[in-house]
């Protein structure tokens, strides 16, 4: 009789989250309830959920939509997780330990695959600045392959062999095809982000605005479009155009649920008459349809204690004689002194359902691109970055789009208006929003004046604002009613897009001497390059924490261990894992224990052993311990 295998610990998954696989697990589970004939062994009959649906459609037949060269490609490119990592740099930033805001640097898909187990869901707000596809600032993979070797190559931290990323010319080929191929994936990803509530303002202009809106109505669904906010951001025409108009204006487009709303003003509601309903204000009873329409709106109004006829107006009134009834009834009508007056409701400030009305579609007015231009020059000194959005813009759409506490996220951040903007948001509403920026460390022009001052690349330049804006306002004392004083957090934890602190194993291996070196990772598979704050983070990343969740040191049988979360998740990495060790981790009583797998030094029957030690622990607490090793 054969034994059984030992149990042994699970091996933690070093790959960004399978986006795709979590789709079709969602769907499988609909499916299983309510369709279950579209189930063939497991996998999904997608003609066979259209008939059940009453739908069938010619696979041959034309159909409605946005299509390009290369969007089945994007879709792969997606579907390919990550196995990079984000490495802390303590020397950059500010307030490491204790700041939720964060500035990644690296090419912002990678880094999007990256943050989807720690950060799906759980964005209320995404701004976006992307290239406009002018043939002169966008950046992309000149060999269309999008990956952590392209973005190490263009870094020059491995040899490029030829590949780099470079502008979009109008001259190309595939010029609208080459932006679609770049905004698609990252747009999809972002949306994975969004909370339930969650809104996403994308900036554009004439150039991609259509392909823009289609593109986003596939990824979000044309139903959840907001508005497509106007901006105009140029003050003064332009007097040369080549064309004879000055154009004048961008847009932002928004999807989502819903924005906030203007506030109301409520300085329009008083209680002259002592009403014991409250304050109330005049509000206009004169309706929108004509009578052809809506016959029954169109009578003639009488006051009942005058007799005063104020007729009927050519649009009709609001109301039908019926609920007109009961509005003169409960005394709720203003009646003119004059048959030639207008009656009004009183509306009254307790019945009002929300404190906001709409917010206009024009938006940012007396806010220009020029404002922002002049913003970084006063914070430089000198003209760090060309045509930077305004930050009176970006509060605008953080007043609409944020909440107190919420997670902002800016995946094409350039010199970080956005975290500007919400600086000085959280000051004057007294919040506490954060900020993740990502930036590519896109080169500087060695002729501009940004790269004489010693910046040489655009996330430096960024990085840079933030610390100065930072040090100008921490200044501001913002007194409120109660008396208090609004604390913000200036600070911001910077991270880097680096290839994993783990050797990974590559199945592509052909010959036996590549075979015996992959074959060595199950031995030392941390690189020799890594120290153990960088492997932490790309643990806690991976284990679906997010790149601020409290991380504290602690001493367990001799050994480090890290508390992630108040002891809900321990991490050690320590290279000689003992019994005593064991048995103190469980002790503690985590949800999940991950080690080393270098640590166990080959003993197979110490890991058995730790399963078994966790697995008695979690029995005799009722509870379950995941415990992983690496």
């Amino acid at each position: 009789m054969n034994k059984p295998e030992p149990a042994m610990p699970e091996k933690v998954d070093l790959r960004s989250m399978d986006v795709v696989a979590g789709k079709r697990d969602v769907l499988k589970s609909v499916l299983e309830q309510y369709f279950p004939e579209a189930l063939t062994e497991g996998n999904v009959d997608f003609n066979q959920l259209k008939r059940a649906l009453g739908d069938w459609i010619d696979p041959d037949k034309e159909r409605f939509g946005l299509t390009w060269p290369g969007k089945a490609e994007c879709m792969r490119i997606i579907q390919q997780p990550s196995v990079a990592t984000l490495k802390p740099e303590r020397i950059e930033s500010v307030d490491f330990d204790s700041t939720e805001n964060l500035f990644i640097e690296g090419d912002n898909l990678e880094v999007l695959k990256l943050l989807q187990k720690a950060y799906y869901g759980k964005v209320k707000m995404i701004y976006i600045d992307p290239p406009y596809n002018t043939g002169q600032e966008f950046i992309y993979p000149d060999k269309y392959a999008e990956s952590l070797e392209t973005y190490l190559a263009y870094t020059g931290q491995i040899d490029s062999q030829g590949k780099k990323f470079a502008t979009n010319s109008d001259t190309v080929g595939r010029y609208h095809s080459n932006w679609l191929n770049m905004m698609y994936p990252r747009i999809y990803l972002a949306r994975n982000l969004l909370s339930d509530d969650g809104v996403i303002f994308i900036s554009i202009d004439d150039n991609e605005v259509a392909n823009l809106r289609k593109l986003c109505d596939e990824i979000f669904g044309e139903e959840n479009l907001v508005a497509t906010f106007v901006w105009k951001s140029r003050q003064n025409k332009d007097n040369r155009p080549e064309k004879g108009a000055s154009v004048d204006h961008e847009y932002i487009l928004c999807y989502g649920r819903r924005v906030r709303g203007d506030e109301r003003n409520l300085s329009q509601y008083s209680n002259p008459d002592d009403d014991p309903r409250g304050p109330w204000t005049s509000a206009n009873m004169v309706g929108l349809a004509t009578k052809d329409r809506r016959p029954n709106l169109h009578f003639d109004l009488i006051d009942p204690a005058t007799g005063i006829n104020y007729g009927c107006p050519a649009m009709g009134w609001r109301y039908d004689p019926r609920t007109m009834a009961h509005l003169i009834a409960e005394g709720r009508i203003l009646w003119p002194s004059s048959a030639d007056g207008r009656p009004r409701r009183k509306a009254f400030l307790e019945e009002l359902t929300s404190e906001f009305t709409g917010v206009s579609s024009i938006i940012g007015s007396d806010v220009y691109t020029r404002d922002g231009t002049a913003e970084v020059n006063e914070i430089f000194g000198f003209r760090a970055m060309d045509f930077p959005k305004p930050t009176g813009l970006l509060r605008e759409l953080i007043e609409q789009g944020a909440s107190d506490g919420c997670v902002v996220l800016d995946f094409f951040a350039g010199s970080c208006t956005t975290a500007h903007a919400l600086f000085e948001h959280n000051i004057s509403k007294n919040m506490k929003c954060r900020f993740i920026t990502v930036q590519l460390p896109e080169k500087v022009d060695e002729t501009s004046e940004a790269y004489r001052a010693g910046y040489k690349t655009i996330a430096d330049i960024g990085k840079e604002r933030i610390r100065r804006v930072a040090n100008q306002l921490s200044s501001v004392q913002d007194g409120h009613l109660d008396g208090s004083t609004a604390i913000t957090d200036f600070g911001f934890r910077v991270f880097k897009l680096h290839r994993s602190n783990f050797k990974v194993w590559d199945g592509q291996v052909s010959s036996e001497a590549d075979l015996g070196n992959q074959l060595e990772l199950h031995i030392d598979h941390v690189l020799d390059t890594s120290n153990a704050e960088d492997v932490l983070y790309e643990l806690l990343l991976k284990a679906g924490f997010p790149l601020t969740t409290k991380v504290q040191t602690t001493e367990m049988a001799g050994k480090q261990v890290y508390s992630v979360q108040d002891g809900a998740l321990l991490i050690c990495l320590e290279k000689e894992i003992t019994p005593e060790l064991l048995d103190a981790l469980a002790e503690a009583d985590p949800l999940q224990v991950i080690c080393l797998d270098e640590g166990f030094k080959g003993n197979d029957q110490l890991k058995t052993n730790a399963v078994q030690t966790f697995k008695a622990r979690a029995q005799a607490e009722e509870s379950e311990i995941v415990f992983k090793t690496v």
